[in-house]
């Protein structure tokens, strides 16, 4: 095997397959969590989302850890029909609900909005999120008058840390992760860094003036095989 000789911090955690895959392209992967999230379990909250399981629904999803909030606390035979963002998202729904259950997937919150507005929905429709949610989605539905009722579902901590090594590149996945990295660390201007998304990406320029590359797939491998690609090719 070639000696790595490429660095790559990857703010979420990854499984083996993706690391050792980007190792046999002399990419040589480091994980830390910047944030971490919990679930919001509230009698309140924990009740409301079992009595909706029992009804017909739309759900929105823009998060993978609000599916899994949701998911751990009721049964898989909700007849539910949901709006979700492509990749993890989209996964664990497949896994729990089918892939029946989905009406439409997008890229981003906006493209999802567009999709909500365009069709006609004849059911309550529910908003899942987590308390440092981005305001885009609700604000576009506000603004087409259509009525949703949000659930937060899951809270975001900040975990900062400390960088006690360089690196050629840095994967970010969230805004939030985006706030804790910089809260601690100064990157030198050569560093790259890989966004998962428009909110994400306009998140890091609001602090440095790195070379940002966008995923053109909003998922872990997607997000590994852009950078992997991109050393390649540099």
């Amino acid at each position: 095997m070639p000696k790595n000789n490429i660095k790559l911090l990857c703010t979420r955690p990854l499984n083996d397959v993706i690391i050792q895959k980007a190792a046999l392209s002399n990419i040589n992967i480091e994980t830390a969590s910047f944030i971490e999230t919990t679930p919001i379990l509230s009698s309140n909250i924990i009740n409301e989302i079992k009595t909706l399981s029992t009804q017909k629904i739309i759900a929105i999803f823009t998060s993978m850890n609000a599916v899994e909030a949701v998911t751990n606390q009721i049964k898989n035979d909700s007849h539910w029909n949901i709006y979700c963002l492509s990749g993890t998202t989209k996964d664990l729904i497949i896994n729990f609900w089918g892939k029946e259950s989905i009406i439409a997937t997008a890229k981003n919150s906006s493209e999802l909005c567009e999709k909500i507005v365009q069709n006609r929905n004849e059911f309550p429709i529910y908003f899942f999120a987590g308390d440092q949610r981005l305001d885009s989605l609700p604000a576009m539905l506000n603004k087409h008058s259509i009525h949703f009722t949000e659930l937060l579902v899951y809270s975001t901590i900040p975990t900062p840390k400390k960088l006690e090594a360089n690196f050629d590149g840095i994967v970010f996945f969230s805004p939030s992760a985006v706030h804790s990295f910089f809260s601690n660390n100064v990157i030198d201007a050569e560093v790259v860094l890989f966004s998962i998304g428009d909110t994400t990406k306009a998140t890091i320029e609001s602090y440095t003036k790195n070379k940002i590359i966008m995923s053109d797939f909003p998922s872990k491998e997607m997000m590994i095989e852009k950078a992997t690609t991109y050393f390649n090719n540099n």
